[in-house]
């Protein structure tokens, strides 16, 4: 059975205050251009919670996502590493942070930014207040997307156990123990 589209999502190119569109290479490369009438500007910015979205390149289908040590890569499939907070910036620009990374030190956001020879930087390298995190969405079209598959995410489903050890281990709640239930069954 298929799902309706129910999220009113947006298509758009993504152009940032250094000069540069975003754009997606059949390869699954991302640098900035100067070329309008490049064919691989074009993203799905797609709501996945409250100011939370996923960009997906309309041409290759790829989410883009970034890792551990923030680095921007693309990838297939919808996961955590593909969740991007999006803020309105003080002079209208829209910036995007990572919402899995920050500096362990300063908790510090990780932004997608482009630098000033039209690179894609390492989030951990850019900064909220600087031009290379500064991005004006372009409107092309308004659209309604499918919500992306969160149950093929790994960490959103935990492995399933076998009945034997089921009722021994504690539940789990984003990593964390969940607290015990008030009422206790009687069991011998």
């Amino acid at each position: 059975m298929l799902l309706e589209p129910q999220l009113k999502g947006i298509v758009t190119r993504l152009y940032c205050r250094h000069g540069f569109y975003l754009q997606m290479l059949p390869d699954g490369t991302m640098e900035g251009t100067k070329d309008e009438s490049s064919s691989f500007l074009q993203f799905n910015l797609i709501p996945v919670g409250l100011r939370i979205v996923a960009i997906q390149s309309t041409k290759t289908g790829l989410y883009i996502a970034m890792n551990s040590e923030g680095y921007l890569y693309t990838s297939e499939h919808f996961t955590p590493e593909c969740k991007f907070k999006e803020c309105v910036f003080e002079n209208y620009y829209v910036t995007y942070s990572s919402i899995l990374y920050r500096q362990t030190q300063s908790g510090r956001a990780w932004y997608i930014g482009i630098n000033r020879d039209g690179q894609v930087m390492k989030g951990n390298r850019v900064k909220k207040t600087k031009g290379a995190a500064h991005f004006l969405p372009k409107l092309i079209e308004v659209a309604m997307y499918r919500e992306p598959s969160l149950h093929d995410v790994a960490e959103q489903s935990p492995p399933r156990k076998t009945p034997k050890t089921s009722s021994d281990s504690p539940v789990l709640n984003n990593g964390k123990k969940e607290a015990q239930s008030k009422t206790k069954t009687s069991s011998s």
